[in-house]
């Protein structure tokens, strides 16, 4: 972070009296207030409401919403806030008040109002990514690979090169978004992308399928880090992580969706002489192609950019702004070391690649998706194996997804409620392990409704990407590091699904019993080592951290923050969580 000195009046020009303080409490009571609410704040009560009124628990420490909300920060120490004040190229930096003070009411309507601006467009936009990433799995309930003259393993060869091509692209997508941001690249992303798909219509043979995967795989690469980034600007570390699972809901709501439209559209069959599967790409590239276009206009660079030619009163009020801005950098300084348009420098790629801390993450984003991606990829050409016809394959695929939407949700709430991370994202593996066991002992011909049951409960796991997504952002420590890591983290879930793609294969087909060994065998070692690993790790990091900064002096912090080179998750004083 800049050791920028703070000018004498923060930079918040044109602020009303308002801005700074609540009008209707004087200096002393607010001070009170503060102190009160911040006791409030740290007892925060849990995120499952239904929960305290099935149990008849009194919830006393419901906040008034007239009282005032600011959290405590390092702002709030002249001593401090000088060595975290923001780059004075950040691009809110005039609408930054530390002095700022706001009501629970006010930032709870600021909140739903990003929500419902910011957060439902970043996942419609997610949900086109999904549309078209899935829509290969509907196309093989028709026939797709007998019509192309493929076979499984040319699938697994198509899904690999995509996931290949998906990962190379996560790094240099992320360095473009950076330079123009990612309102202006993400819908660049989203209308190349759904032009080929739209291609796929066209598609003869092996050799274009796999060209077609390649090509796809490049163009939506990068764009789950891009948004991830660009959600950060306006959400504090606390609520990211409920608002990504939200995010990662809407693929589920979109798997749903895609069900049904494959259900209808696969229907076309014959019309002009063509397969339904081509029909599915072309209208499903069509409807994403329309909501990349309208993502350049529903897609503002910060809070504090919200006004344009086509939006000329903004979103946002003033007063709303200063709340924005304010709160994101109380609860993290660092979102403000850099501006939205900034490039990274070679120096701070590097550093941001060689962040070994981060490390742990990485290995877990290549493991944790590995028990469960054969079964998931696979569930259409099983059913159809099993007697299922085109139609029934694909509305058998919702319930699963409707489960994971519940356990998604609940395994986000369990996370924050407890503050834990490492051992709540175990918990998908823990769900796992006894539906592989029974999947691996199925009979040579087993009972199609059993064989759904198992596969169906064992899909519903609470996915807990969203939860490691948000982990990995908090340790980060700088918006540099964090655009890098973002991708790496990515790389290696991508990765991961590459490796995936490979396990279920034709000569252990229709059962996969070697391949469900190995699921189970990956599982065993998350649940055991892995989680249990990472967790200890970034403890036993905390611990040696704490023994040094807890035994420096007052001045000692000082001289240390004002002179030392260790930027973000390197400097003494940055925590992480675990």
């Amino acid at each position: 972070m800049p050791s920028v000195s703070p000018p004498e009046k923060p930079a918040a020009s044109g602020r009303d009296s308002k801005a700074s303080s609540l009008s209707d409490i004087s200096k002393s009571k607010l001070e009170d207030k503060t102190s009160s609410v911040e006791n409030l704040v740290d007892e925060e009560p849990t995120p499952f409401r239904w929960l305290d009124y099935l149990l008849g628990r009194k919830r006393t420490n419901q906040p008034d919403l007239d009282a005032v909300s600011t959290r405590r920060s390092v702002f709030d120490d002249p001593a401090l806030a000088k060595h975290y004040w923001p780059n004075p190229d950040y691009e809110n930096l005039h609408r930054f008040d530390p002095d700022a003070r706001w009501t629970y009411r006010e930032e709870k309507a600021l909140v739903r109002k990003i929500d419902w601006r910011v957060m439902l467009w970043a996942a419609i936009s997610f949900s086109a990514l999904n549309l078209d990433r899935g829509n290969l799995t509907q196309a093989n309930t028709d026939n797709f690979l007998p019509d192309l003259k493929m076979t499984t393993n040319d699938y697994n060869l198509g899904n690999s090169i995509f996931r290949l091509a998906f990962l190379s692209a996560e790094l240099p997508s992320q360095l473009v978004s950076k330079r123009l941001g990612p309102d202006v690249w993400i819908p660049i992303q989203m209308c190349a992308w759904s032009i080929v798909t739209m291609a796929q219509f066209f598609l003869n043979g092996r050799t274009t399928f796999l060209v077609c995967r390649g090509v796809l795989g490049f163009m939506q690469g990068g764009f789950i880090p891009d948004l991830i980034l660009y959600l950060s600007y306006f959400y504090t570390k606390n609520e990211l992580p409920l608002r990504l699972s939200l995010f990662w809901i809407s693929m589920n709501v979109c798997t749903i969706l895609g069900s049904f439209i494959a259900f209808g559209v696969l229907r076309m069959r014959g019309i002009l002489g063509r397969a339904g599967w081509r029909w599915l790409f072309l209208v499903e590239g069509g409807i994403t192609l329309i909501i990349g276009i309208a993502t350049f206009f529903m897609m503002p660079p910060s809070p504090t950019q919200t006004k344009t030619w086509f939006r000329p009163k903004g979103w946002f009020t003033e007063r709303e702004e200063i709340i924005a801005v304010s709160r994101v950098l109380r609860d993290d300084p660092t979102k403000g070391d850099m501006h939205n348009r900034q490039a990274l420098t070679p120096r701070k790629l590097w550093r941001a690649l060689c962040d070994y801390d981060l490390w742990p993450l990485y290995i877990i984003g290549l493991m944790f998706g590995i028990p469960t991606s054969p079964p998931a990829q696979y569930l259409t050409l099983s059913l159809r194996n099993l007697g299922f016809n085109t139609f029934e394959t694909n509305l058998l695929t919702i319930p699963s997804a409707v489960g994971t939407i519940i356990t998604m949700w609940i395994i986000a709430l369990v996370s924050e409620t407890v503050h834990d991370r490492a051992y709540v994202s175990m918990l998908e593996d823990v769900w796992c392990l006894p539906f592989l066991i029974a999947l691996r002992a199925l009979p040579d011909k087993p009972d199609p409704w059993v064989f759904y049951a198992l596969a169906t409960v064992l899909l519903s796991y609470p996915y807990t990407h969203p939860i490691q997504v948000g982990w990995c952002s908090r340790n980060a420590g700088s918006v540099a590091s964090r655009t890098v890591n973002a991708s790496l983290y990515n790389m290696f879930v991508q990765a991961s699904a590459i490796l995936s793609s490979n396990i279920y294969r034709k000569d252990d087909a229709p059962n996969y019993r070697r391949g469900n060994s190995w699921l189970i065998g990956v599982c065993a070692f998350n649940c055991i080592i892995l989680y249990p690993g990472v967790k200890a790790y970034y403890k036993w990091k905390n611990a040696s951290r704490d023994k040094i900064w807890n035994a420096m002096s007052p001045e000692e912090k000082a001289e240390y923050l004002s002179t030392t080179k260790d930027k973000g998750n390197r400097r003494l004083d940055f925590r992480f969580a675990h």
